[in-house]
Order: C-alpha cells, then structure tokens, then sequence
C-alpha cells in the first residue's frame, strides 16, 4: 500500500551496510531509523514517534529577487522573480544556504524541515529551490536548459550573492554554510570549489545529504524504476496512476483518526508489509521523479523556444492548455532529454568537447582531487540508497574517509528527520 503515495512522492527528489575501519565515521551498530527496505523508506519518511523534536513555527519569511533585471519573463510565467525563504535568528548569526533536490521548491517538505532544525540550532537559513526547478529556470538560470551542475552551481552561487546584499539590513551574518540533500547535495560541492576560487562568501562548512555520485547514473536508475515496474510498460501509465488512487483511497477510508503523513504509511507498512508489492514501490518512485523531469523539460523547452516539446516560434497564450504537452514530456526519459536536447545544447557551447566528457563533468568524480583535499566538505549518506548505481557509496568511503557519515540503512533522504540524523547535521554546523 505504500505505493499508493503519488502525492508524497511529488516531493521526492534526487540520495548501507556497517563498516569497522577505526578511521571512518560510520553509524552504530544500535542505529533505530525502524525501517530496513530501501524502496520503503524512500516513500514512507520517517514515522512520527522517531522524528526529531522540532519547533513547530519558526520565523519564516518568503523573499522575492530579481536575478536578471534585463530579462523578459513570458507572460506565461505566473512569477517573474526567483522565490526563496529567509528564516532569521534576532542577533548575529552564521547562516547557511540550504539547496532544494531534484525538481523540488524552496518550500519542500525536507527544505522546511531543515529550516526548523537549523533555526533550533541556532542558524539563519536561506532555502533555494533547485536550478532544476521551473520558476529557477524561468528567473535565474543563465542558459535555461538546467541539469549541467557546473553551470547549475554558478547560477546558485551568483543567486547567493545576490541574497547576501538584499538581505544584509534584515541579519547579521558572521559566517556562512552550504548544505544541500540529493542532486542540491552534490550542486553544494561544486559551488565549494567554485567560492574557493573566487573568495566571495568563503564558506566555512559544506554538508552534502545523500547526494548522487554521477547525475546520469542516478536519474537513468530512477528512470528504470518507472519503465521496468508498470505492467505492460509506459503506454499503460495512465491505468496505473488511476489504480494507485483507487488503492489509496480504499486503504485510507478503513482507518479512523490518521492524518495522511509519514506516520499514516508506516502504520500501512507494518500492517501490510507481507503483501506489499515492491515493484509498484519503485515504480512510484520513478513516476515521481518523472513528474519532475517532465516539469524541467517542458519548462526549459518553453522558455528557450527549443522546439523539443512545443512547437518551435508556437506562442503558449494565459489561457491554452498545457495537457498534451505535459503528457508528451511524460515519456521522456532524462536519457532521452539528454541525448536529444541537453547535450547538443551544451556541446555547441563547447566546441571540441566530446558526449563523454560531458558525462564526466555532471559526475562528482570530476572534482573528487578537490574532495579529498579538502577539510570543510562532509557527506552523510545511506549505505542502501535507492538512487546509486552498483558500488558508488564506496566513491564517498574513499573520497571522504573520515568526513564520511554513512547508515545503514534509509534509501533516498528517507531518514533525514530520524532525530540521529538531525542531532548529527546540527552539530556538524554548530561544532
């Protein structure tokens, strides 16, 4: 039954087995996050009696920014500025950015989880959609045609500085931090490197959340999880999202007094864990990540007129619907997008460089000299997550050694607000 949570999983974005080396931080033995299938934890969260004790309302403040002033955003467009959310301490404060994943918004369920645990620590806390994420794209991406991390990660850090000058009368900032879960994890090291370079805002610590080793890896896997899990294959993606409804809606009316949460789920899980079909887990996983892919390319494609989804010079109007378009982008694969319209995009930026090259710069591996060199970064990460390719939680054992925190188990962010979790994120910031 726990495949039955689309709406849940519109918010999953792009993130283990214990080891006894004395110089690596490894989890305990006695880690409690109670659930140990990767595909479940990945849906289900965390159940309510483990999540962190968190306040409930924090100062939270939705702030507008305009990146691009010369820029003309389509009427089309329901916001022509970048949003963002700033959450203030009332004196002096180190404050740390916090990167949405994959498709996701400053105001995520996990981005506002953060918030409430940073704040409680002490932080201030700027939450950034991710460049991937439609009203970045429209409003603050450079080239538009989002999932290049290099590019992706300059696009965030000029956002940053931008942030650091319209907010410098409301805080007072000692320091700052980076952290970032899933693809916002791995966009936060390549924005690292990027202000060791340029010295603008000299981050003190970066912590990366599960974040992916190669981007193509990952969204390929997530992308196999939606194809090879629907009966009868793609074409049948309509029967299989109205089923998961039906399903949802037969379960939810038989239990009383349960709000629809991390906590509903685990109650399904435990009580029908025998007979759940894993499959259709994945396949939920994948429809989700879909959902979000469709979104970046669609809206990629309308604001650059590429001509991949609508039709070239084709004025979208207030008042037109978008529905063919969005199922037409449905079945686009990210490897598709890649092949198709990424890549050629980004190859004619440089002239010389080959597909495979390419590859190799949206991967973590390019810049792992710089990793392992330097003290400021760490990774928390789980040993069974969903999203890494055969043997790439060993590339975080090696690069990072000691600065690696890995649990056993969790999937993809599934146990970001177990109280272990959050208790070892705060303190890596506070000490």
């Amino acid at each position: 039954m726990i495949n039955l949570v689309v709406y849940k999983m519109q918010q999953f974005s792009m993130g283990l087995i214990i080891v006894l080396f004395s110089t690596l931080s490894w989890a305990s033995n006695d880690y409690g996050y109670p659930i140990d299938n990767a595909l479940a934890a990945t849906v289900i969260g965390t159940p309510k009696e483990y999540i962190a004790s968190l306040p409930s309302n924090i100062p939270r403040e939705e702030m507008k920014l305009v990146v691009f002033p010369d820029r003309e955003v389509a009427d089309f467009i329901p916001n022509k500025s970048l949003n963002y959310t700033l959450v203030s301490q009332k004196n002096a404060a180190p404050l740390i950015f916090s990167i949405a994943g994959t498709g996701a918004s400053h105001r995520s369920a996990k981005m506002q989880l953060l918030e409430k645990a940073f704040y409680q620590a002490g932080f201030h806390v700027v939450s950034l959609p991710s460049p991937t994420y439609a009203n970045f794209i429209a409003t603050a991406s450079t080239t538009q045609v989002p999932g290049h991390i290099i590019q992706d990660s300059a696009d965030l850090y000029h956002v940053m500085q931008v942030i650091k000058e319209q907010i410098s009368n409301k805080v007072e900032v000692t320091d700052f931090h980076i952290t970032g879960y899933s693809l916002g994890g791995a966009q936060a090291a390549f924005i690292a490197k990027l202000d060791d370079e340029q010295g603008i805002l000299n981050f003190k610590k970066v912590l990366m959340i599960n974040p992916p080793v190669s981007l193509f890896n990952s969204v390929s896997i997530l992308d196999q999880m939606l194809e090879e899990n629907i009966p009868g294959g793609l074409d049948n993606f309509n029967a299989f999202f109205n089923d998961l409804m039906d399903e949802f809606t037969q379960t939810y009316t038989k239990l009383e007094n349960v709000d629809f949460n991390d906590d509903f789920l685990y109650q399904i899980y435990e009580e029908k864990q025998e007979n759940i079909n894993m499959s259709r887990v994945a396949a939920t996983i994948g429809m989700s990540f879909r959902i979000s892919s469709s979104n970046m390319i669609f809206t990629s494609d309308i604001v650059t007129n590429g001509g991949y989804i609508l039709p070239k010079n084709h004025k979208l109007g207030k008042t037109e619907s978008t529905t063919d378009y969005f199922k037409v982008s449905a079945r686009v694969k990210f490897t598709d997008y890649f092949n198709e319209r990424f890549s050629s995009f980004h190859l004619a930026q440089n002239p010389g460089m080959t597909k495979d090259q390419l590859l190799e710069q949206l991967s973590l591996r390019s810049i792992s000299n710089y990793l392992s060199s330097t003290d400021k970064i760490s990774v928390v990460h789980n040993e069974d997550d969903v999203i890494l390719a055969a043997g790439e939680i060993n590339f975080f054992r090696d690069v990072f050694k000691s600065r690696a925190h890995i649990y056993p188990k969790g999937g993809h962010c599934g146990n970001i607000a177990y109280k272990d979790n959050i208790n070892y994120m705060t303190n890596y910031f506070k000490n």
